[in-house]
């Protein structure tokens, strides 16, 4: 039986694209195994509103490792006084492997939101950029978003679990939204990662659960 959903639950679909899939140059495992129960979820449109995320990076982006001389991919520098992961270059405005799945209809997303676009500023959350040059964590406006709709909880479902999802989980509940993370419907870049995503989940009272919609 479906999970059932109270009226005031919202979705975040987190970076679910091309670049993220294996054979991309930043592939979190078995990531394409999220797109046909997630393409199902959104066609079911059980939850009244749906926010998709999109990793949106100019070129040059200063979490690239390409942008740094001499560094390699996954090596870690200082980035604004904090630990920065380099990356492989990925989800370069414009090109192909930053578009949303095509695998999935987005038409149900109420509102699409771009990040990372600043180009010395990484961003992982759906709610914050990271830390900037001021130290600071911008906020990208969602929270207020999903309170002007409101919604008083948050679904989050995506690409990878042990980044971008699980950020944008601890933010929401920072932010007060009842949070779940959906389990079935996220994948990590480190397959190593789950004991402490798990871990981090119960220190921010984040709730995992799983909401693979039936047939």
């Amino acid at each position: 039986m479906p999970v059932e959903l109270p009226e005031k639950a919202a979705l975040i679909v987190v970076d679910v694209q091309p670049d993220f899939m294996p054979g991309g140059p930043l592939p979190c495992h078995e990531g394409d195994a999220i797109l046909e129960p997630l393409a199902r979820l959104m066609r079911q449109r059980r939850f009244r509103h749906v926010i998709a995320t999109q990793d949106w990076h100019p070129a040059g982006h200063a979490s690239f490792a390409s942008s740094h001389p001499g560094r390699r991919p996954f090596e870690t520098i200082q980035l604004h006084g904090h630990t920065q992961t380099l990356w492989p270059e990925h989800c370069v405005e414009g090109r192909p492997g930053a578009a949303l799945h095509p695998d999935i209809d987005w038409t149900p997303a109420d509102l699409i939101l771009r990040k990372g676009r600043q180009l010395q500023v990484d961003s992982y959350s759906a709610f914050r950029e990271n830390i900037d040059a001021r130290g600071r964590r911008q906020p990208t406006g969602l929270a207020g978003w999903l309170r002007e709709h409101g919604v008083s909880e948050v679904w989050v479902a995506g690409l990878a679990r042990d980044y971008c999802v699980l950020w944008t989980a601890e933010d929401a509940r920072a932010e007060g939204f009842r949070t779940r993370l959906c389990w079935d419907l996220s994948r990590p870049a480190d397959t190593g990662s789950d004991a402490d995503v798990r871990a981090s989940c119960n220190r921010a009272g984040i709730e995992i659960a799983d909401i693979t919609p039936g047939t």
